[in-house]
């Protein structure tokens, strides 16, 4: 069976407040539960005024209060952000808040600028080892096994389900090593999608918490009763890619009618860059496309993300796409 669940970058929209983002948020992960979706995610971005997420741990613990059984992480945690034992300490207390329920998802990426990755205090031009050596440090931390010397509290003997991200062959061949299940962000970035799952599973070493390669991989959902309102609603995250591939990032807009045919060639280039990985349409349209992407890349589960305006119909997306999915399982094979 292949899992769903759901990313959500917590936007504020046109026109919203965080305090309206974060009451949507809490709103959507419980949706989320009722409708079978296995996890629920947040990222950590920085410095963007359309993503309320960036106090991840924070958030989760928001979230976690209004659910029940939903697994919730954060997809993910830019480790080269944070000392290992920040995080060990904040996950570690989201644990004992909500035992068996928290995962722990890891990048490199700055989920910034340069200017405000400095203002994080994040060392620029530090070791590309680094990062490796941070997901061992807080490995050990949560192990509790005196190699630091540090003892984590909250954090030591803490559970959290630990995954590494990437948008490139670079995370893949660190989860392969280390034994970890490997999300990629093909959402946004899909161009070494399949390459970086062939070398995630080639290369996969079992370990203490994984005897066998885990995948999963980002993928758009805007569904709709139609086609063409399920095209409208896509519209807003449309105008957000462009925006942010053009150096112009804001708040999440309206849908605009008939927003694609309005743009020129560049635009129109980056949409179809980054969208690729994407299903817009009515639930039969929906339907076909997951089962494409699924036969595709055959992961273990799909994170679906749905940047929607209107919360009401985010939220019918998402029922949309937990229907679809489910009906996957119901195909013969």
């Amino acid at each position: 069976m292949t899992r769903y669940s759901l990313l959500d970058l917590v936007p504020v929209v046109e026109g919203g407040t965080v305090a309206q983002a974060l009451a949507n948020a809490a709103d959507l992960a419980a949706h989320a539960e009722a409708v079978g979706f296995h996890r629920y995610w947040t990222a950590e971005h920085h410095g963007m005024a359309g993503i309320a997420s960036a106090a991840t741990a924070v958030v989760l613990a928001h979230v976690g209060q209004a659910t029940k059984t939903i697994r919730i992480g954060a997809g993910g945690i830019m480790l080269p952000n944070h000392a290992p034992l920040t995080i060990a300490e904040q996950f570690g207390t989201l644990d004992a808040l909500f035992p068996g329920r928290i995962d722990l998802g890891l990048g490199r990426a700055p989920g910034s600028d340069q200017r405000v990755a400095r203002a994080l205090r994040r060392t620029l031009d530090s070791d590309p080892n680094a990062f490796p050596r941070d997901v061992m440090e807080l490995q050990s931390y949560f192990a509790d096994d005196g190699q630091t010397g540090i003892v984590a509290t909250p954090g030591a003997g803490a559970r959290p389900q630990m995954w590494i991200l990437g948008s490139s062959l670079y995370g893949a061949q660190l989860a392969a090593a280390l034994g970890l299940p490997y999300a990629f962000a093909s959402h946004f970035a899909p161009d070494a999608l399949d390459d970086a799952l062939a070398i995630y599973r080639r290369d996969f070493r079992p370990s203490a918490v994984l005897d066998k390669p885990y995948a999963m991989a980002g993928f758009n959902v805007f569904a709709a009763d139609t086609d063409a309102e399920a095209e409208l609603l896509a519209s807003s995250q449309q105008q957000a890619f462009v925006a942010l591939r053009t150096g112009r990032p804001g708040k999440l807009p309206p849908p605009v009618p008939g927003y694609r045919e309005s743009l020129g060639v560049q635009g129109s280039a980056i949409l179809d860059h980054v969208l690729s990985c994407s299903a817009i349409g009515a639930p039969a349209t929906v339907e076909r496309q997951l089962a494409a992407f699924v036969e595709r890349t055959k992961v273990d589960e799909v994170m679906i993300v749905s940047a929607i305006f209107d919360h009401d119909a985010r939220k019918r997306s998402i029922g949309i796409a937990a229907k679809a999915m489910d009906a996957l399982e119901t195909v013969p094979a």
